[in-house]
C-alpha cells in the first residue's frame, strides 16, 4: 500500500516538473494575430506575453479606430494562445494522473 502512495508522489512530482517545463516552454510559441484588413499585427507568447505591435500609419489619424482595432485583435490573440496554454498543460496534466478507473471518463 505504501509503495502505490510514493509511486504516485513520486508521479505527481514528475507531473509538476513537467508542467513548469511547459510553461517555460510557452514562452517561446508566438501566436500571431491581425485585424481583418492587414493593418494592425500582433504577436504573443502562449504564456499571453505581448511581443510586438505593428500599427499601420494609417490608424494613427483616428485614435478611437486604433483603441477598437487594438482591442479586437489583442482579445483574439488573447484567446488563441490560451487555447494553446490550456491544451498543452492539459496534455501534461492527463499523462501524469495516475490510472484510477472511472478518471478517464470524469475528465472529459
Amino acid at each position: 500500500m505504501f509503495g502505490d502512495i510514493m509511486g504516485m508522489m513520486g508521479k505527481l512530482k514528475e507531473t509538476q516538473k513537467k508542467v513548469e517545463e511547459t510553461k517555460a516552454r510557452m514562452n517561446t510559441v508566438l501566436v500571431d494575430e491581425q485585424s481583418a484588413d492587414g493593418l494592425l499585427k500582433v504577436t504573443l507568447t502562449a504564456n499571453r506575453e505581448i511581443k510586438s505591435i505593428s500599427i499601420d500609419d494609417s490608424l494613427l489619424e483616428d485614435k478611437e479606430q486604433l483603441e477598437d482595432y487594438l482591442i479586437l485583435t489583442l482579445n483574439k490573440a488573447i484567446a488563441k494562445a490560451t487555447n494553446i496554454h490550456e491544451a498543452e498543460l492539459a496534455a501534461v496534466a492527463k499523462e501524469g494522473m495516475p490510472n484510477i478507473p472511472g478518471l478517464d471518463s470524469f475528465m472529459k
